[in-house]
């Protein structure tokens, strides 16, 4: 059946009582979806939703909108599709109630004939519910797209048609396919399937017939085996895809439907001795944890939106990504697939024990095999989906019931699915959770994240007890690559313990990659490493943080940050897009960069004592330019995969000092700040392997550039405050002010943590000397986007009509 889009025309207002009536203050306004309902609303220290959405309350909403139904419809099956509505959605059709999905990740489809009244206009309602449900930021609302299908009563069933090649070699790959086709009539239907495989270029390379009865009110697959002749296999470094054109007709050739899937033929391969291979070649997972929003944006799924982030993540090294801890959007599985990102998919964060008050173990019991299905579903087509993980830090799973769900699940996803592997997040200290306080009296249990901040080193060696190991043995054993969480201690005992287990960091700290990335390599059991987090993230807010303990009345709040915080602060990326000092120490300890990094910690903090989390980085920055005197003391970072690094100031020496302090890959320098160069010059065995500098900023400007893809649907807006040669002056921050013609202000945001300006505000103070504007532009007009700021001279951006591009 064919998707058409149906994001335009919606209201979104508070979902108000049967007896209430609309105010002012309750108006429903016009949005297009994807939509965050949660985005703008009014934060506050007292939201009931608290640090785990960066205090961002939460709400009951209701979304509407008309649509004409043509009478010809009558004759026709008509749906309407919802890729996710966080959470708890109710749909109704002309006030009568059509659907309910509690799951805010799960696609769902409402059947829409029973309420349609034909040759009039309809009415659709979607009401959303978000409160103290998740630990993280979900946003809320109808967040990813909605589209109407409409199709004849015989059709090819959405996500039908699946493809999909085990037999491959270099001659040609057998590329099996099946398609599976509903009949919603009283009557018998025979019905011709035909299918073409094109490459990249839109040439054919295969095709391939068969007729297909279907009965009445039942569906019918079929198959076929076509040979691709030296197939281009799709891998990380080169993801070459083709596509399924799925045609069904009438036995008189009529059209009857279509349908289009992605094909990338790739094999899979696992074992402990080789690790996981694709097409014969190990690879090893530089892994990044992400949340599924998109900064500025909130948490809508928008394509170039997802796309960005994943050519961003690519550039920076990574090659693989984890759904931390949801199903990941259709958009970034696209974008996955496109960019070669390996994927792990991940089901959820909690099964029948929760986590808080009202999260998603309500139901799951019996929501589960739902909810394992719409997940496969939407992603078996795609070969960036290497893995499924059933689930995070399960708090059951050390238990023998906890050890049944386990199998329960991944036996219902290699049903589905036989063809992918299956992990888990495990943490053994968390499944462990109550005989853990037991042992550490002064163990804070209420925050997971503070209890393991807290306990330090004893953390490594409560993951490697026996403990640990007896009572996750029988969760373990289901998976094919057990997932570990903060558990890098378990990686070489387990080799002796389990020799035939699999393992991967699902998640890591940040600040030990280069120890991680060392196991990985030396390891061949240990396929990679998923780093917290790859890209920072609304909520959670502070949990990387770097706190200045000398300030007056400075009380502890463990992981917490307190009001205004926002974001995490823990991300190798902010939520612009724009890499930090620790995303180039992870391109080195990955040995993807020969060059050094000169990472600045701030002057007008030095000396000041600090505190911070397992999450956190140090409060760098890659900037010689600073409002401080000259002369004043500060903390240089040279980041290097060498034996010693030499520091210049304007050519003259302020020293050498090896690498290997304070932590591994780095070398640090005390000196002096003086404006000029700055030049960090790498050694090995006394050959110089690479050189980096820094150089003091002139007269700043105001600085507006659009990234070079513009995509239809966003355009991506980089401001800074940079002098002539484009140093970026990073602690003279400015308030922002955009206005935009021939289009719509989408979020204006920073990379700053601690805020109390909103994305949807029309200003923004930098962060270190930046700032991001998204904008939809109006396709067919000239689009203006001008920044203004106090002291700066005006900059205008123009983005061209779609037609001009």
């Amino acid at each position: 059946m064919i998707r058409l889009p149906f994001v335009d025309g919606w209201t979104v207002g508070p979902k108000l009582g049967a007896f209430e009536a609309r105010d002012a203050a309750t108006a429903a306004v016009p949005v297009s979806i994807p939509h965050d309902a949660l985005r703008d609303l009014p934060r506050s220290a007292d939201s009931g939703q608290g640090v785990h959405a960066g205090y961002i309350p939460g709400g009951v909403f209701e979304y509407r909108r008309t649509f004409d139904v043509p009478a010809q419809w009558r004759d026709r099956t008509v749906r309407i599709e919802f890729e996710g509505v966080y959470r708890d959605a109710t749909v109704y059709i002309n006030g009568d109630f059509a659907a309910h999905e509690a799951n805010g990740y799960a696609a769902f489809v409402v059947d829409a004939d029973p309420f349609l009244k034909h040759g009039e206009t309809n009415t659709i309602a979607v009401e959303a519910r978000v409160h103290r449900d998740s630990r993280w930021y979900t946003g809320g609302g109808i967040y990813r797209p909605v589209h109407l299908v409409v199709g004849d009563p015989v059709h090819i069933a959405l996500d039908g048609t699946r493809a999909a090649a085990s037999d491959i070699d270099a001659e040609r790959a057998m590329v099996e396919i099946s398609t599976r086709v509903e009949n919603g009539t009283r009557h018998t239907a025979t019905r011709r399937l035909s299918w073409t495989v094109v490459d990249e270029r839109d040439g054919e390379v295969a095709s391939g017939t068969a007729p297909v009865t279907i009965l009445p009110g039942a569906d019918a697959v079929a198959r076929v085996r076509l040979p691709v002749a030296a197939p281009r296999l799709w891998s990380p470094d080169a993801p070459h895809l083709y596509r399924v054109r799925t045609v069904l007709s009438a036995i008189d050739g009529e059209l009857v439907d279509r349908d289009e899937t992605v094909l990338g033929i790739r094999r899979l391969q696992l074992d402990t001795a080789h690790g996981l291979r694709i097409n014969g070649e190990t690879v090893d997972l530089r892994g990044a944890c992400i949340h599924h929003d998109n900064g500025p944006l909130g948490a809508v799924s928008i394509a170039a939106a997802e796309d960005r982030r994943v050519r961003i993540l690519k550039v920076a090294g990574f090659n693989a990504i984890r759904s931390a801890h949801n199903p990941a959007s259709r958009a970034l599985l696209d974008a996955c697939d496109r960019h070669g990102m390996l994927v792990m998919d991940e089901l959820t964060d909690v099964w029948t024990k929760s986590k808080t008050a009202f999260d998603s173990s309500l139901g799951f019991d019996e929501r589960w095999p739902g909810d394992v299905a719409a997940l496969v579903a939407k992603d078996i087509a795609h070969p960036s989906v290497i893995m499924y993980s059933i689930g995070n830090e399960i708090l059951e799973l050390a238990t023998p019931h906890g050890a049944t769900w386990s199998r329960r699940l991944a036996e219902e996803f290699r049903r589905l699915d036989p063809d992918r592997f299956v992990t888990n997040g495990i943490n053994g200290i968390i499944a462990n959770l109550e005989r853990v306080q037991e042992a550490m009296a002064s163990a804070d249990a209420s925050d997971p994240n503070t209890m393991m901040a807290d306990m330090g080193e004893q953390m490594a060696r409560m993951n490697a007890s026996t403990l640990v190991t007896d009572s996750t043995e029988e969760s373990a054993a289901v998976l094919d690559v057990v997932g570990f969480n903060y558990a890098d201690s378990r990686y070489e005992l387990d080799a002796e313990l389990f020799p035939n287990r699999v393992i991967v960091g699902s998640e890591t700290f940040p600040d030990r990659i280069a120890a991680l990335w060392d196991a990985v390599a030396r390891l061949p059991h240990v396929i990679g490493d998923f780093t917290w987090t790859g890209w920072d993230y609304i909520g959670e807010a502070g949990i990387g943080r770097v706190d200045y303990t000398d300030v007056d009345g400075y009380e502890p709040t463990g992981t917490a940050g307190p009001y205004p915080y926002l974001l995490a602060q823990c991300g190798d990326i902010d939520i612009t897009g724009h890499r930090l000092p620790a995303s180039y120490y992870r391109e080195i300890a990955f040995g993807l960069r020969a060059e050094p990094v000169i990472a600045v910690h701030r002057p007008q903090h030095h000396g000041r004592p600090t505190a911070k989390t397992p999450w956190s980085w140090d409060d760098v920055v890659s900037s010689w330019s600073w409002g401080v005197p000259s002369g004043s003391p500060v903390t240089v970072d040279v980041y290097a995969d060498a034996d010693e690094v030499e520091l210049l100031r304007d050519g003259t020496p302020v020293g050498r000092s090896a690498v290997g302090k304070p932590r591994p890959l780095i070398a640090r320098f005390e000196t002096s700040y003086e404006p000029g160069e700055l030049v960090a010059v790498a050694y090995r065995r006394g050959t110089e392997t690479g050189r980096a500098s820094l150089r003091t900023a002139g007269a700043p400007v105001l600085v507006a550039r659009l990234e070079e893809d513009v995509d239809p649907a966003l355009a991506y807006i980089a401001i800074t405050l940079e002098d002539s040669a484009g140093a970026v002056v990073c602690d003279q921050d400015a308030l922002v002010t955009v206005s935009v013609s021939g289009g719509a202000l989408a979020g204006l945001g920073s990379g700053r943590a601690r805020t109390e300006e909103s994305f949807a505000d029309p200003s923004v103070t930098t962060y270190d000397g930046r700032a991001l504007a998204i904008v939809r532009p109006d396709p067919d007009a000239e689009v203006r986007v001008t920044a203004s700021a106090e002291g700066f001279e005006p900059v205008e951006v123009v983005i061209a009509p779609r037609d001009a591009r």
